[in-house]
């Protein structure tokens, strides 16, 4: 199977190539990933998830179950053991 990667440019300026039709920018979010805390943690596709739901807390993140998190767009299974132990961290868990 082949995949055809086109060459684009982002509004800052990078040239990246992607296959997909995700217009996000690989350097952009390089560039803004957190160097600290829970969210540093995970890659990009699943941070970004996230705060395209508004969860930036571990308490919000609480709110929500393991099966419901797993439905975001960019989440992946290699998240939720990191998801996890930032909870348990903080004397939370994921709702039942």
């Amino acid at each position: 199977m082949t995949t055809n990667k086109t060459l684009r440019v982002c509004v800052q300026g990078h040239r990246y190539y992607k296959s997909s039709d995700c217009p996000t920018c690989p350097v952009c979010e390089g560039e803004r990933k957190p160097e600290s805390g829970w969210l540093s943690r995970l890659s990009s596709p699943a941070r970004s998830a996230l705060e395209h739901e508004g969860i930036t807390t571990l308490q919000k993140l609480s709110s929500f179950s393991e099966r419901e998190i797993l439905k975001l767009h960019g989440m992946g299974p290699a998240s939720l053991p990191k998801l996890r132990e930032a909870l348990q961290e903080e004397g939370l868990s994921f709702r039942q």
